[in-house]
This record gives C-alpha cells, sequence and structure tokens, in this order.
C-alpha cells in the first residue's frame, strides 16, 4: 500500500500488489455505496395499489399514494384493476384498491373484467392478503360510491383481512382521501415495520397536480363561441376555444376539461324573491355562486317531504319505488319543489343553504390537440335548453358559455382533467376506429388533429351520426379535409331521422361487419365516446356481434374477444 500522501508519477506503472489493493479499495468503495443506497433506498415491504378509474381522478390517487409509500420506506406500484388476475391477487400481501363508481353503480371499464373474475366461483381465498379501499363518488346518486362498497365486501368475504375500514368520498374528495392515505400508511409502517425514508422521490415518476384545479381554476379567456349546428337543427351545439395565455397548462388529446359554471341570474333572482330574501345577504351570494339549484339534491326532498307529509312530493316519497320519484323529479328545479311547499312551512334562506350540494364544475371532452393548438383548448358543447310556457330550463354550464360568458375580457374558470386511459395510440401505425355520436365526436377530432401533426401513418376510421344531415353535421368541412389529406381512411354516417327507418351508428357497424373485424385483427383500437346508458351498451352489442358473426365461435367467444381487448387497452370508452 502506498504510504498516506505519496504520490504516484501519473504514467508510472503500478506493481501486482498496488493494482491488487487498487481493485480491492474501488470495489470496497462500491460495495459500501451500494449498501448505503440499499439501506436509504430498497422498500423494506411491498404494496400493490389497484385502482378502477372512469375520469382519472382514481389514478391520479393511486399514484400519489405509491408516491407518498416510497418516503415510508414501502415499494409498490399503481395497476388497474383489470391488469390482475384473482391468483395475482391473492398472492399480494398489502393491498389498497381506490376506485370511482360509473353508470348505476357499475365498475370503472378499467375494472369490469376484474370484479367480473373476483365475483366467480372460481376466485380464490385470499386470507393472506391484507387490504383497504378508497371509494370515489357522489351522494347526489342512490349508488354512491357502490364499486368500492362491492370490492370491499367481496375481499372479506373471501378471507382477506381489512387494514383499515372503507372510506366513501363525496365530490370534493381531497381532504378525506388525503386522510385515509396518512392513516393507512401509518398502519402499513406499523405492521410491515417499514422504516421511513429521506430519499427524495423520483418526480418524474410521481403523479404532478396543475397549479390549477377546483379550487383554484384558471382564469381562462373564451376566445371562440361558434354555433356549429344549423339554425333550424333540433339541438343547439356549440365550438368554444378557451385561450390559455401564460398559465402553464398543458393537456393531452383525449383529456377532459372542467368549466367552474355560475348560476343563471334570473333564477336566482326567482328563488329570492320566492325566499323573501333581498339578494344582499352573503347566503345570495353563496346561491348565486356555490349552491347547485338546478337539479334537487335528496337532502333538499327528504327536508321538504317532511316538512309537508301531506304534500305531493311526501306521497311520491313514501309510496313510489325510485323511478316514480325519478319520474315526478323530471324536468323540475330547486324552485319549482319550493313552490309545492306551503310558504308557512317552507325553508327560509339561511335553512335552505345547508341542504343544497355544492355547485360542481362540469367536464367535457377536449375536441382538440395540443400539437395542432397548443396555447388553446377546445369544446364542443350542446346546450341544454328545454321546458314550455311560464318555465324554460337551461343547463348550468352548457348556457352559461353560450349566453353569459361575453365581450373581450370575459373569463371562464377551468382546469385540465387528465384522463391517461382515453388518448391515440402510442403507435403511429396502429389502426384506429372511433364511434362518437352527436357532441361524441369531439375527442376524435382532436385524435384527427393529432395524428395529422404527428404524420401517423395508422389508418383512421370514424361512424358519427346525428338526427339530420342537412343541420346536425357539425365539423362537415373539417372532416371532408381530413379525408382528402388520407388522415380520416373511412368515415361511416348515420342521420338516423333522414330516412323513413331510423340509422344509427350501430347500424352502420354491423353494415361492414367483415371490414371492421379485419380493422380488430390488424390491431385497431377502438374508442367509443357519447352517452352511457343507451348508445354505448347499443355499440358495444353490435360489437359483439360483429365479432360473433366473423368468427363464428358464440357469443362466449366474443365476450371473450373483446375482454382480451379491453386487458390490451385497445377497446376504451369516454362516456357519461
Amino acid at each position: 500500500m502506498p504510504p498516506t500522501g505519496a504520490l504516484i508519477p501519473a504514467d508510472a506503472p503500478f506493481s501486482a500488489q498496488q493494482e491488487s489493493w487498487l481493485a480491492g479499495f474501488i470495489a470496497g468503495i462500491a460495495a459500501a455505496g451500494r449498501r448505503e443506497s440499499a439501506s436509504a433506498t430498497a422498500p423494506t415491504a411491498t404494496i400493490d395499489v389497484l385502482f378502477g378509474t372512469q375520469t382519472g381522478n382514481a389514478e391520479l390517487l393511486a399514484g400519489e399514494l405509491v408516491a407518498a409509500a416510497r418516503t415510508r420506506g414501502l415499494g409498490g406500484a399503481a395497476t388497474a384493476l383489470d391488469e390482475v388476475t384473482p391468483d395475482q391477487l391473492a398472492a399480494m400481501s398489502h393491498v389498497l384498491v381506490i376506485t370511482s363508481t360509473y353508470g348505476e353503480g357499475e365498475l370503472p371499464d378499467n375494472a369490469a373484467l376484474f370484479w367480473e373474475s373476483l365475483q366467480s366461483d372460481t376466485a380464490p381465498r385470499l386470507e393472506g392478503v391484507r387490504y383497504a379501499v378508497l371509494g370515489l363518488g357522489d351522494r347526489g346518486y342512490d349508488d354512491f360510491c357502490q364499486a368500492a362498497k362491492l370490492i370491499d365486501t367481496r375481499l372479506e368475504q373471501l378471507g382477506a383481512g381489512r387494514l383499515h375500514e372503507r372510506v366513501d368520498c363525496d365530490v370534493d374528495f381531497e381532504d378525506p382521501a388525503a386522510e385515509w392515505t396518512t392513516t393507512v400508511l401509518d398502519r402499513l409502517v406499523a405492521e410491515t415495520g417499514a422504516k421511513s425514508t429521506d430519499v427524495e422521490v423520483d418526480t418524474a415518476a410521481a403523479p404532478t397536480r396543475s397549479p390549477w384545479n377546483k379550487r383554484n381554476p384558471y382564469r381562462s379567456r373564451l376566445a371562440v363561441n361558434r354555433l356549429l349546428s344549423a339554425p333550424h337543427s333540433a339541438k343547439e351545439i356549440r365550438h368554444y376555444e378557451f385561450d390559455l395565455g401564460d398559465s402553464g397548462i398543458t393537456y393531452e388529446a383525449g383529456d377532459a376539461l372542467a368549466v367552474v359554471p355560475l348560476n343563471d341570474e334570473e333564477l336566482v333572482g326567482a328563488l329570492l324573491e320566492h325566499l323573501g330574501a333581498t339578494g344582499d345577504e352573503e347566503a345570495a351570494r353563496l346561491l348565486r355562486t356555490e349552491r347547485e339549484i338546478r337539479t334537487p339534491p335528496k337532502e333538499l326532498i327528504a327536508d321538504l317531504a317532511e316538512r309537508a307529509p301531506s304534500g305531493e312530493l311526501a306521497a311520491v316519497v313514501a309510496q313510489g319505488t325510485r323511478s316514480d320519484l325519478d319520474s315526478w323529479l323530471w324536468g323540475r328545479d330547486v324552485l319549482d319543489l319550493l313552490r309545492t311547499t306551503d310558504p308557512a312551512t317552507a325553508p327560509t334562506l339561511p335553512e335552505l343553504l345547508p341542504l343544497l350540494r355544492p355547485l360542481q364544475a362540469r367536464q367535457y371532452s377536449i375536441s382538440s390537440s395540443p400539437l395542432a393548438h397548443p396555447d388553446r383548448i377546445h369544446l364542443t358543447v350542446a346546450s341544454v335548453r328545454y321546458g314550455a310556457g311560464q318555465r324554460r330550463y337551461e343547463g348550468v354550464a352548457s348556457t352559461y358559455l353560450a349566453d353569459r360568458v361575453g365581450g373581450e375580457d370575459a373569463t371562464v374558470g377551468i382546469y385540465v382533467q387528465p384522463n391517461a386511459s382515453f388518448g391515440v395510440p402510442v403507435d403511429d401505425d396502429a389502426p384506429m376506429v372511433m364511434i362518437g355520436p352527436g357532441t361524441g365526436i369531439a375527442p376524435f377530432r382532436g385524435f384527427l388533429h393529432e395524428r395529422a401533426a404527428r404524420g401517423a401513418s395508422g389508418r383512421n376510421w370514424l361512424f358519427f351520426g346525428d338526427r339530420n344531415r342537412e343541420s346536425d353535421f357539425v365539423y362537415e368541412d373539417e372532416l371532408s379535409e381530413l379525408r382528402t389529406r388520407g388522415v380520416l381512411t373511412e368515415l361511416d354516417l348515420a342521420f338516423s331521422r333522414d330516412q323513413a327507418e331510423k340509422v344509427y351508428v350501430q347500424t352502420r357497424m354491423r353494415e361492414r361487419s367483415r371490414e371492421l373485424y379485419g380493422w380488430l385483427e390488424d390491431g385497431a383500437h377502438v374508442y367509443v365516446c357519447g352517452d352511457a346508458s343507451r348508445m354505448a351498451k347499443d355499440v358495444e352489442t353490435a360489437l359483439l356481434g360483429v365479432v360473433a358473426e366473423q368468427r363464428g365461435r358464440g357469443d362466449d367467444d366474443a365476450a371473450e374477444y373483446l375482454a382480451d381487448l379491453r386487458r390490451a387497452k385497445r377497446y376504451v370508452r369516454d362516456v357519461y
């Protein structure tokens, strides 16, 4: 070994003893570094965070949970529920499930296959699994957080041990979700003996939240408000463009934009007059900007039924079914319900406010691509208007944009809602099949602009329709241009009222069954956007029929074929 402080000429040859010492010294440093790195960064326990999401919130929370767990000495990853088999689940030790609820108490699209296998008679026992469930939902619906409740109950039935009681979050989910995360991680650390680490989390791998959100929306200038449908159309569909200015907002084709509306002043005024309020109270301001006054909440319905037990509403609540109540409520707003109540027993304004839901942002599929329009976000929105006589009813956000945002300096509160599961294929050669009648065309306009900007070579097929071609063929000029340029390979149109027999997009799918199946066999990604209650279900039925007809192996085979497409993320939906 050279003496301490001795200098070795740069070009002096090492002896064999020196080389041996140097190699050992370097190896020792490397080993020590590895041990130090391992002790600082290697997790002492592993968790699995599984998510079911329709709009992206559950996925975002799952990613944040993994990042937080990493700082507590817990390793793991966030995985969509459909990517986990029951046998894989049985091999896990600690499982945290975060899921939203979709439709009428259903599992989100990326969790439906998981639930199907979990509730089967062949599902394995899970005695070795410890778990906790977080649900995201909306208390305004009867099946509030039903997906989370189903999974929570089934895991218990299969023998899994509950690490923490399920928490069901309402629309303002951030605070209860954060509290649940902290409590669950504390219990995991205590149970597994994991040791917290000061090592900095890889922020590139962790999800990031935009500074613009529902608590802090960006005030965007509404640069364009253009009518798309013809004036004589039965619908009013508009094209909007929001200026992103210096916000730093980024988005992807397939994401959604949340619009923060204000209530209609005319409706607010009518409510205040009915309540005998002056409009100058702080409560009146809340009525304008922070309370939902269009759709009557369950809390108000129950309160009014109790105040007037002999009234019509109370009779429907007491004797009718849920469908009877829905039918009675259809088209009615908060003012309508208050007018059915005896003024002597009706709630005052201060009594009414706690019964009303918070005014929520409305989310719309973005209809632009950041490659084509980096400084703006486009929306395609149908204005909701109905009623006759003395009362006209209007959608809160759709008519706010159409009628009540005006002038050069007019701004709207917005924020982006990412949707990682609904986007253009990474492979530019992959074919795309897009099915979106009406305003369901919105994301696919963005998809086509995205592929054009990327110079993608993959074929693109759009199924689009509405009532009448003459009045409802929105973006006709754009689609024609995209066809001419070769970006839009196939365009099948279905205008239901232009002939005696109604024709829908699913009709066109069946008519082109052979070609459609050929695209699927060539690796096409299938996207559906629009109404969930009827259209999306009819489209799926048609798709199953196409597969069954072309493969000739029966309905079960077609169902499994479609399930494989889901697992491969080649069949995804943005439905509402």
